[in-house]
């Protein structure tokens, strides 16, 4: 049987309840009822003082003795307290719920019982009084939540709805003081506790007059670590109390701080769960869309998080297609204004607005928690600034990975030509130091991927923000790009070549376009895979993204000082063919075969010059452009040539190409016989050159289709017009080009001895 010994002051009115220090009362209902008439007669009194007394009897003599059964004695007087206190029981609320609380911690599963069923009748009879109380009371109830006595949890449940009850119905909830009680306590592992905290989140979100959204950005990384808790159950409270707040982000977005949530969301969108990343991805979308370029500060840590995901397969195809929609929302949010200069204004700017750290895949701790932090601001105060040197490296960093998907490649592009576009005056200033990685993808294996590298490097060669002052493509200075070396070629003229101009300066060219057509060939000179396959791919979509003429003439221009003579060779081979070829040099086929302008006469004694490292390209060439004589000189030459078998397949690719419908034209003109007779010739000449194989054969049956001159008498009406194409080809040097393909092809063959002189010595070598 439990006793309570309590010291009671006599009172007139009491004096049948006289008690002295010794005086011993069983803990049973009479006892409960003794108390709660004692303490109802010092109500009556209005005896603060001796209320005070007996709350503190039971407290610190028996609520908070050592004795497990006082214990218990002292939790039911405290209740019997409150009961009898009634409405008054607020004024004295702290000194009867401080001992109960203390008990929650005791070591007795029962003990810890009564004193959640004190707390209960306690709060019950309070009711809106104990809301001061709420941060202990709520303290108190984080820890019963997780309690292993399931009697225990029973009780604090109880308590729980209680606590809701009141709180629901109660417009003086403190939630500015319980809000940091909250941020700590959401941070628990326990299940139970978990479950604890969010259903009370669930409940403030519920009350009208309690607006949690204000304080959301305190308690959202909280909600996304308890969205990974192995319960089912949890996981999924979570995700309606997230889904919830969502729906009120979208009602009210003007009074959303998503600025200060931004850092959050980028961090569990690269969570290694699908659920958080899923969910934090289509948060991520809404801020996007919502707050627009509220979010451009954060755009460095966004695509950081976002960019990865647009490679995933279809096990995670619901995360790939939200975060593509946050891409393509971002890309939207950068504008041409983003691209002003004003130094001043963007001094101020850079001043104001948070200094956004940009986080790459290796800045993830062992733990897999990111470190990427963002400073909140205002957006009233502080004006949106495009911060894109943070973008930039984000995409720098991503285009170097070579573990990254396809997909992710491509937007990485599509974002740097997206940059070009709008912001180039800016871009420019990257261009040095993104030159190399954008080349090197030139080898990537997608086809795609290299579209988009080709259009972000063909910007970059043609927009007006890259022009140098008093660098031309022309310059003869040598220009340092990355960590590479660009030797620009001298101007033609300098070398002493008549009827050549160095290549065309067109307004949609820049400073740019020349050091990426010497990056390139050098890049085709080491990387001779990529030059056979995808040489031809590369240069064809070039010349529909740039201008053709450009590209060929430049490229003429600094193989003529090149010094590799194979590879010299073997590129313009590859030109040519092209030339010959493709759809896309139409227009460029038609300038050079009539040589009508200055211009397309400079640009043939150009490529001219350059395809004499492959004399059956020079001859063809010479076909193109309807210089029959100087093919037919240039064949004549051919007998003083080493003649190899790579030599007679190029003169048997050459008579394959006179039957394709390129050179219609030409065999239109074998009708023709008394104005062409040197085409006859040349094709005579060509015919004496081959072996009698398949080729030979072939152009043989051509030869003989040539009708007899004497049949052909008519008026003779092509006078004029041929009259008319000499005279325009007058100012060619015919005789300096000759001159020229000689000297060009004594150089291979020097070289070709000396290679051949190196082998045969080291095979002497290996005989000794």
């Amino acid at each position: 049987t439990v006793m309570w010994s309590m010291s009671i002051p006599k009172t007139p009115s009491m004096t049948q309840f006289a008690l002295n220090h010794s005086h011993i009362v069983r803990v049973n209902r009479k006892g409960t009822q003794l108390t709660l008439e004692l303490v109802r007669e010092f109500v009556a009194q209005n005896n603060a003082a001796q209320i005070k007394h007996v709350i503190q009897i039971l407290s610190q003599e028996f609520a908070l003795s050592h004795h497990p059964h006082s214990r218990k004695g002292g939790l039911i007087g405290l209740a019997a307290c409150s009961i009898a206190l009634g409405k008054d029981s607020g004024l004295y609320l702290k000194e009867l719920i401080e001992p109960v609380l203390t008990c929650f911690n005791d070591a007795d599963s029962r003990l810890r019982y009564y004193a959640c069923e004190a707390l209960y009748n306690i709060v019950k009879v309070a009711r809106g009084s104990v809301l001061p109380h709420f941060n202990v009371l709520f303290d108190g109830l984080s820890k019963l939540a997780a309690d292993p006595d399931p009697n225990v949890k029973s009780g604090s449940e109880l308590l729980d709805r209680l606590l809701k009850d009141i709180v629901t119905e109660s417009n003086k909830f403190d939630l500015v003081g319980f809000i940091p009680l909250l941020r700590e306590r959401i941070y628990s592992n326990n299940q139970y506790a978990r479950q604890f905290i969010i259903s009370w989140i669930l409940v403030l979100e519920s009350v009208p007059d309690i607006n949690l959204l204000d304080y959301l950005p305190e308690i959202l990384d909280g909600l996304f670590q308890i969205l990974g808790d192995n319960s089912k159950e949890i996981r999924k409270m979570c995700e309606v109390a997230l889904g919830e707040f969502l729906k009120e982000i979208k009602k009210n977005p003007a009074s959303v701080k998503f600025a200060e949530m931004a850092n959050i969301l980028v961090i569990h969108c690269q969570a290694s769960d699908d659920l958080i990343q899923l969910t934090a991805m289509c948060w991520m979308r809404e801020f996007i869309q919502l707050a627009g370029r509220v979010m451009l500060p954060y755009s460095s840590g966004i695509l950081t998080a976002v960019l990865p995901c647009l490679s995933y397969d279809d096990r995670k195809k619901s995360i790939k297609e939200v975060a593509n929609v946050c891409n393509q929302s971002l890309m939207k949010l950068v504008i041409p204004e983003d691209d002003e200069t004003d130094e001043g204004k963007q001094s101020l700017s850079l001043q104001m607005e948070p200094k956004e750290e940009t986080l790459s895949q290796q800045e993830v701790t062992s733990s897999g928690e990111s470190l990427f932090i963002l400073t909140s601001y205002s957006t009233d105060k502080i004006p949106v600034t495009l911060n894109l040197d943070g973008i930039v490296q984000v995409l720098d960093c991503h285009l170097h990975d070579m573990t990254i998907g396809m997909m992710t490649r491509i937007a990485v592009l599509k974002w740097l030509y997206h940059l070009y576009i709008k912001t180039p005056r800016k871009m420019f200033r990257h261009t040095d130091s993104l030159f190399p990685i954008l080349l090197r993808t030139l080898s990537d294996e997608s086809d795609e991927v290299i579209l988009k590298d080709l259009e972000v490097l063909a910007e970059i060669a043609s927009s007006p923000a890259g022009q140098t002052e008093g660098q031309g493509p022309c310059d003869g200075s040598e220009t340092r790009l990355g960590q590479s070396e660009l030797h620009v070629p001298i101007k033609a003229s300098q070398v002493s070549m008549k009827g050549t101009e160095c290549s065309p300066s067109t307004p949609t060219m820049n400073s740019y376009f020349y050091k990426f057509m010497i990056n390139l060939l050098r890049r085709f000179s080491s990387e001779r895979k990529l030059l056979e396959t995808r040489g031809a791919f590369i240069i064809r979509q070039l010349c529909l993204l740039l201008n053709a003429e450009n590209i060929f003439h430049s490229m003429a221009d600094i193989l003529l000082r090149e010094e590799d003579l194979k590879f010299a060779s073997t590129m313009v081979h590859t030109l040519n063919t092209i030339l010959l070829t493709s759809s896309e040099l139409f227009q460029l086929r038609n300038q050079l075969k009539d040589l009508k302008t200055p211009e397309s006469r400079n640009l043939f004694c150009c490529l001219y010059r350059s395809w004499c490292h492959n004399p059956v390209t020079t001859v063809s060439l010479c076909f193109l452009t309807q210089n029959y004589k100087h093919a037919y000189d240039l064949i004549q030459k051919f007998g003083d040539l080493e003649v190899t078998v790579d030599f007679l397949t190029e003169v048997d690719k050459l008579v394959q190409l006179i039957e394709c419908p390129i050179f219609t034209y030409l065999r239109l003109q074998l009708l023709d016989v008394k104005n062409n007779p040197y085409l006859i010739k040349a094709l005579y000449g060509l015919l004496m050159l081959l072996p009698q194989s398949s080729a030979f054969q072939l152009l043989s049956r051509r030869l003989q289709c040539v009708p007899n001159p004497e049949l052909l008498q008519t008026t003779d009406s092509t006078k004029t017009t041929l009259g008319f194409k000499r005279s325009t080809a007058t100012n060619i040097d015919y005789m300096e080009l000759l001159q020229h393909f000689e000297h060009v092809q004594n150089k291979h063959l020097e070289v070709r001895h000396q290679r051949a002189g190196r082998g045969e010595h080291l095979d002497r070598r290996v005989v000794l």
